[in-house]
């Protein structure tokens, strides 16, 4: 008897879901079908406007990025596993390594795995090009103090460029995994005043080597 009854209310379930399957059939009781084509036009295009209205402003600002004004100085940075190596060209092409301190050497004031014996140097108030490449793998030139962020790539020569409006040291490090030493190759970049700017120059120019076009030339070749 009580399979019986089983059977008959399988079969009524059965015959509810085929009327829903099968088009004319009446619809069972209760169920109602409806269509509402301007809510499904809605949230079809409303995110393509939101997504176009982030889109234009956001295609501006990648086009003003890559606008390099004219620049009063050019900085070349080399990444290397794991330093960074800075030349000037336009102030007779001497070149340095900027290499992180150990922490024990960190002087009073200064981060942990931040500091580095050789900062790179730039004038208050100039337009600075920094050209960026690599000598062996992919690296990244990342300063967030300075809204920077720009690869590093081998055989290849990126163009960025900053303005540094007040006098300081700003700290950013590599971000692209480049390998075993990757956490420990940071960037500082001391901005001062024009005149000192111009005297440390001078001090650099006879402290650190000049850079040949011969060694360029081998420098490219790796």
């Amino acid at each position: 008897m009580a399979d019986r009854r089983l059977h008959r209310r399988a079969r009524r379930h059965a015959d509810r879901f085929r009327a829903l399957a099968l088009p004319g059939e009446p619809a069972p009781h209760g169920v109602k079908v409806t269509r509402m084509p301007w809510l499904e036009f809605g949230w079809t295009i409303a995110p393509v406007l939101v997504l176009g209205a982030i889109a234009a402003p956001s295609l501006q600002l990648l086009a003003y990025e890559s606008d390099i004004p004219d620049a009063q100085l050019t900085i070349k940075a080399s990444g290397h596993q794991w330093f960074w190596r800075y030349s000037y060209p336009d102030n007779g092409g001497f070149a340095y390594d900027s290499i992180m301190l150990p922490p024990a050497s960190v002087p009073a004031g200064e981060p942990r795995l931040l500091a580095v014996d050789n900062r790179m140097v730039v004038p208050v108030g100039a337009v600075v090009r920094i050209q960026v490449t690599s000598s062996d793998v992919v690296h990244s030139f990342f300063m967030p103090a300075l809204g920077l962020q720009i690869y590093a790539m081998p055989g290849r020569l990126n163009e960025t460029w900053t303005r540094v409006e007040k006098p300081g040291v700003y700290y950013g490090q590599c971000n692209q995994i480049c390998g075993l030493n990757h956490s420990f190759m940071p960037i500082a970049i001391e901005a001062m005043a024009q005149p000192d700017f111009d005297a440390w120059v001078r001090d650099a120019a006879t402290r650190y080597p000049v850079v040949s076009a011969a060694t360029k030339s081998a420098q490219v070749a790796k």
